[in-house]
């Protein structure tokens, strides 16, 4: 098998991939599979709680908070969160910090007014200080994007806003590091990074922010409307609900957020310090305090466009794929996420300083 650092649709446990294998035609002695299986019968139903109340256990979420699976991806939550929130003042503050919060920022321009709490930087690299930040103080929510995957950056820190509900996208480090989650109003995360495939988006909402959706909300974004029908008002995406259940009991096999979070911060240091130690053969462009664990982009020799499409196709002979960077920064990245073991990452970093090495001899 290759070793997979794609940055979503991303790698999925191996043992997870092979008990849906075995339990693919037949599941639990039901003559079914779960793709053919009612999403209002009662095994369905049991699937659909236990995911729940996994991720309610994995992240010691607070009982006044309701946990809602539904479809339309991160771009999804985009919309929905406007729609659902910003009707309170008309007004909504963002941290654009990378490629998706701006995304979440335009989208949110046709809701109300959306204001940017400091100018979107001409690249994205860093985060500012937050003595820098103008906060509205009528601002219906703060939003922000905890780790930016395409452009590797990664909050080491969780905004302070004076009250106002705290609104964040985690789509692509959900699961990797403990939260308190008492300190947010709203959490979203698509599945496809860190625990399931594409298909089904978690939302972690506090009560008392759902209720107050437009009129123009559909009622599968309706906040309240989806956690009245405990997630099944329509057919939910069942199979992919299904595995993600399975890499929740995966993350509680292996100590779960906690043991994530050790291992992303063992990998991702294996990785910088490979890059720090290359005499600038390989750069970061991310400011260190704010470097991502999850996605490290890098480029070879200060984006020698010849030297990294070598180095890909080389990676890629060697077993290792999906590493090109995003198209809109180029480069390489990789994406460690909870799937890619330390193993996965010694083989990609040991690859690196053979690359340098003999880069440095030709």
């Amino acid at each position: 098998m290759v070793i997979n650092f794609a940055a979503g649709p991303a790698k999925l446990p191996e043992e997870v991939l092979k008990e849906v294998q075995q339990e693919l035609t037949d599941y639990n002695n039901t003559g079914m599979s779960i793709m053919e299986m009612s999403h209002r019968g009662s095994v369905y139903l049991k699937i659909n709680e236990d995911a729940m109340k996994s991720c309610r256990e994995l992240l010691k979420v607070p009982e006044n908070y309701k946990i809602l699976l539904m479809q339309g991806g991160g771009s999804g939550q985009f919309a929905a969160v406007c729609m659902n929130l910003m009707g309170k003042t008309g007004s909504a503050d963002y941290a654009v910090t990378g490629t998706w919060s701006w995304k979440a920022y335009k989208e949110a321009q046709k809701y109300g007014n959306a204001n940017l709490v400091f100018p979107k930087p001409e690249n994205f690299t860093t985060i500012p200080p937050q003595n820098e930040w103008k906060l509205n103080p009528n601002a219906s929510y703060l939003y922000y994007c905890d780790n930016e995957t395409v452009d590797g950056v990664e909050f080491n820190f969780v905004p302070e806003t004076n009250g106002i509900p705290l609104v964040c996208d985690m789509s692509s480090n959900f699961m990797s590091r403990s939260i308190d989650v008492s300190k947010f109003g709203l959490i979203f995360a698509g599945a496809q990074k860190n625990v399931g495939p594409a298909g089904v988006t978690v939302i972690i909402v506090r009560e008392d922010m759902i209720g107050n959706a437009m009129k123009i909300t559909p009622s599968v974004f309706d906040y309240m409307d989806v956690a009245k029908n405990n997630s099944v008002s329509n057919t939910p995406p069942t199979f992919i609900i299904y595995i993600m259940s399975r890499v929740f009991e995966w993350l509680k096999r292996n100590d779960g957020v906690e043991g994530m979070s050790k291992l992303a911060q063992k990998k991702s240091q294996l990785i910088y310090g490979t890059i720090n130690k290359s005499n600038g053969f390989y750069t970061c462009p991310v400011d260190e305090q704010y470097r991502s664990r999850m996605n490290l982009p890098f480029r070879i020799s200060g984006g020698d466009e010849a030297l990294e499409k070598e180095f890909l196709q080389k990676a890629e002979k060697a077993g290792m794929v999906q590493l090109k960077g995003h198209r809109s920064v180029g480069g390489i990245r990789a994406s460690l996420y909870n799937a890619i073991s330390f193993e996965n990452t010694e083989t990609l970093n040991k690859f690196m300083n053979e690359f340098y090495e003999g880069k440095k001899l030709s």
